[in-house]
């Protein structure tokens, strides 16, 4: 297999530990590692089946590309996540570091531009504000700012005291970013994801255009104008050359995953596929509600001319062949798809299970017992998980794990930036950075003793009116209850909107005057004060306070201190997790809860074949998260409370329409059903769907 470097006249002790650092990659690995070395400039497509290395791989090229002469401040990165991007950064560097042969003490190269779409665009708008009319100190709105921004919206607009239903605050965000991420007109939006909204088209519109005049009179941006902005940019052309010449190669991870505005965004970097690598499984794609499009990585072959090339990772380091068959066996059927078998070299004889319960009950009591006979036989209970659909699937489960004193851990607890202390600590810096910014000042002006919502407004609204608003901050005259506490916050102001602020240290400053307010506010102020305190060793890794705002806000830690059901003072607990937050996970055993038609695929998303497609693809993210022991859960039926005009009742259940009598045989059947009588797998009504393979008829264009 040829390098993309030209090799020396004579073999050299550096050239020969370089050939070594890819020795562990696998034909089809090194296949998509080598890509170029010949001379093909084409676009490049790495379907990376599960656990079939795929951050290896990527890594791998990356650093096989800079060893071969490539810039590292020329190669973009892009990811989901900035914990991906610092571990396949950390990975590549490790390669390119054993490949040169350079000491321990010595850096390897350092790739400046790797990380999430969301803080790239973040990046990019800020070099080029000027040119795109906005200001340079623009700050970023998390998500629940971005709520509660257009919830005043909505208020000032009285569309909260209509007689009849108008959208929460949450809804006509998740409308607005929908419509956004998607580039879809609103009415489609609606009548395709809304449908009881649809009556409020003219009004939602109106709430928009008031939300974004907010925004620019504001000077900040929400997650979505990242993108938004972004791709605007690069239909200039100037900007988007610019942009584009910058860097050499642009390498994308989990491409499944991108919506319409990143797809434009990748296109319009790099038009003609050029230096362009991007990794994916169309198999996992599985986050529509999100505007992610499976299509984006279907087609992206024919998005090139000549269509890029693809490479397809099948070899599975993961799980059993037992597993993979089954697995296997359920993609098959999707109706269009990029074809591949996953194949493995761990064999076992042991089959995934495929168990009927009586009933939901029934169904907990089961998984309780495995993961107590799996722990009995060495595999601790941090090495299983069990899986759903659904957040509320979990509870008869969650009693059952209570009641026999078994700990767990539950993902979805609160989220670090949805504390409304870390909130407090964060808008006091944010208003700061940007006087403008509403939200953040009436926020923060209420922390101080003896403003209420009224001064608040009336502190806000002198800012606005005034070419200084920082000086209107000075000059603010509050209630006489508040004197002494706002002399004590306008001191606090000054000192962060000093040019010579010390960074991080001032953070101490806003700790100091904020942790009384907490104690006044709230019961548990030492338990939030401990989150101040991390959050401040949090700031001591960023080298400005605008990189820190920016950068917490688009990829924040996970969760805070007090998120219910950690069990700290357990040796072991075991995993729940809906499969959506599983993805990317893997554990030696895992149960998936309620393989039934309506849950699995769920009664919500059933309305289109294409929302079908995705609810396959979700059962097997499930079953593809096991390395060595597998089992679905089939109860056979639910009691359903208080559901008019019926009342309380069992609901009886059938077998997923996703396991077909074909896919069953890969199972062991256990359980007998509730009559006594053994376990039948009901026969298919609904026909195969055509399949299509994607590579192939991208080959068959050039035939």
């Amino acid at each position: 297999m040829p390098s993309l470097a030209a090799p020396p006249a004579s073999p050299s002790p550096r050239s020969a530990r370089r050939a070594d650092v890819f020795a562990s990659l696998n034909e089809a690995q090194r296949d998509a590692v080598e890509h170029g070395a010949s001379g093909d400039a084409r676009a490049l497509l790495v379907i990376a089946g599960a656990g079939s290395g795929k951050t290896l791989t990527l890594s791998a090229r990356v650093a096989r590309l800079v060893l071969a002469g490539a810039d590292p401040q020329r190669l973009l990165l892009l990811t989901f996540s900035r914990r991906a991007a610092h571990e396949m950064t950390r990975r590549a560097g490790r390669l390119m570091h054993e490949a040169l042969g350079l000491g321990s003490t010595t850096p390897p190269p350092v790739l400046h531009w790797a990380g999430t779409f969301h803080a790239i665009g973040a990046r990019l708008l800020r070099e080029h504000a000027t040119s795109l009319g906005l200001p340079p100190t623009f700050t970023i709105h998390d998500r629940g700012d971005a709520e509660d921004q257009i919830g005043l919206a909505r208020q000032e607009l009285g569309l909260a005291a209509t007689r009849q239903r108008f959208p929460q605050k949450g809804t006509c965000l998740a409308i607005y970013s929908r419509a956004v991420n998607s580039q879809t007109p609103l009415a489609d939006v609606l009548q395709q994801h809304f449908p009881w909204c649809s009556a409020w088209e003219d009004e939602l519109k109106r709430l928009f255009r008031a939300y974004v005049d907010a925004k620019l009179q504001q000077h900040v941006l929400d997650y979505d104008d990242l993108l938004l902005y972004w791709h605007q940019m690069m239909g200039d052309p100037a900007l988007a050359s610019a942009v584009g010449d910058r860097f050499d190669h642009v390498l994308v991870d989990e491409y499944q995953d991108t919506n319409r505005l990143q797809a434009q965004i990748l296109h319009a970097l790099k038009p003609d596929g050029r230096g362009v690598t991007v990794v994916g499984d169309d198999a996992q794609s599985i986050y529509s509600f999100r505007a992610a499009e499976a299509r984006n990585i279907l087609e992206f072959p024919s998005n090139f001319a000549p269509p890029a090339r693809v490479v397809t990772l099948e070899r599975n380091y993961r799980s059993t062949q037992a597993l993979l068959d089954a697995s296997n066996a359920v993609i098959a059927l999707a109706a269009e798809r990029f074809t591949k078998n996953l194949w493995t070299d761990k064999l076992s004889s042991a089959r995934p299970r495929l168990v009927t319960v009586e009933d939901e009950s029934a169904q907990a009591r089961w998984v309780a017992d495995a993961l107590l006979e799996q722990r009995e036989a060495g595999l601790a209970l941090k090495r299983q998980a069990t899986l759903f659909r659904t957040a509320h699937h979990s509870a008869a489960l969650e009693l059952e794990l209570t009641r026999r004193n078994i700990p767990f851990v539950k993902f979805g607890g609160l989220k670090f930036l949805e504390s409304s202390h870390v909130k407090d600590l964060l808008s006091v810096l944010r208003w700061a950075e940007n006087p403008r910014s509403r939200l953040a000042g009436f926020r923060v002006a209420q922390l101080v003793a003896g403003i209420g919502p009224a001064s608040a407004r009336r502190l806000l609204d002198a800012m606005d009116a005034s070419p200084d608003p920082a000086a209107a901050l000075q000059d603010f005259v509050p209630p006489p209850a508040a004197a002494v506490d706002w002399r004590a916050f306008v001191a606090l102001y000054a000192n962060l909107r000093q040019e010579a602020s010390p960074w991080p240290a001032e953070i101490e400053g806003v700790v100091q005057w904020l942790v009384p307010q907490l104690e006044r506010l709230h019961d548990d102020a030492a338990m939030r004060a401990a989150d101040l305190a991390q959050l401040a060793r949090i700031a001591a890794g960023y080298a400005t306070r605008e990189r820190f705002l920016t950068e917490l806000t688009l990829d924040p830690p996970g969760a805070s201190s007090d998120e219910s059901g950690v069990p700290l003072l357990d040796e072991d607990y075991t995993i729940l997790s809906t499969i959506h937050s599983a993805k990317g996970q893997e554990w030696n055993a895992v149960y998936v809860l309620n393989v039934v038609d309506g849950c699995m695929p769920s009664d919500m998303a059933t309305g289109s074949s294409a929302e079908i497609e995705e609810e396959r693809r979700l059962l097997y993210v499930a079953m593809t998260r096991a390395r060595d022991h597998l089992a679905l859960l089939v109860p056979q039926r639910f009691y359903v409370h208080q559901q008019a005009p019926y009342g309380d009742r069992h609901v009886y259940a059938t077998l997923s329409r996703f396991i077909t009598p074909e896919v069953a045989a890969k199972f062991e059947v256990v359980g007998p059903a509730p009559d006594g009588k053994a376990f039948a797998i009901p026969p298919t009504t609904v026909q195969a769907p055509v399949r299509v393979d994607i590579a192939e008829r991208t080959r068959s264009q050039w035939a």
